[in-house]
């Protein structure tokens, strides 16, 4: 049997989707001057913070929560700005590791300060200090969940 919403739950969600789509857009938006989007900032961002700037292509779409297609893409793309490198693992010849370039860890310098802006004037800046925390409580649970 389907446990619908109830009207206080419909409103939330929809707020809910609706705010996390403004939000990509400002991020996003922010970024185009840096000639990047969201998915290629994460992707500098995560290399950066990895062991000597490298990650597999296979852990690095784990950690942006991008499919393989759609990595083995957006790298491809950063790859053509001399951003990020790909290369073949020597110990199985199978994988392939993305590392971050110094024009790419350059960009993310450059890219950063204004990202951090855009989150705060979105995002932190915009909710009340106790419901930021909650929705940390909040997603801090969906993360946590067993689905089935």
């Amino acid at each position: 049997m389907t446990r619908w919403l109830d009207a206080d739950q419909q409103r939330i969600w929809r707020s809910w989707l609706l705010g996390v789509a403004r939000i990509d857009a400002v991020l996003t938006e922010w970024l185009r001057p840096h000639n990047l989007d969201l998915a290629e900032y994460e992707i500098l961002v995560v290399l950066s913070e990895s062991d000597q700037r490298h990650l597999r292509m296979s852990d690095l779409a784990l950690l942006v929560h991008q499919s393989r297609s759609r990595l083995t893409h957006t790298v491809s793309r950063l790859e053509s700005e001399n951003l990020v490198a790909r290369e073949r693992t020597c110990t199985d010849g199978r994988g392939v590791f993305a590392t971050l370039t110094e024009a790419g860890m350059a960009k993310l310098v450059e890219a950063a300060p204004s990202h951090v802006e855009s989150v705060r004037k979105v995002f932190v800046d915009a909710v009340a200090p106790e419901d930021f925390e909650a929705i940390g409580r909040a997603m801090a649970a969906v993360l946590a969940a067993e689905i089935e």
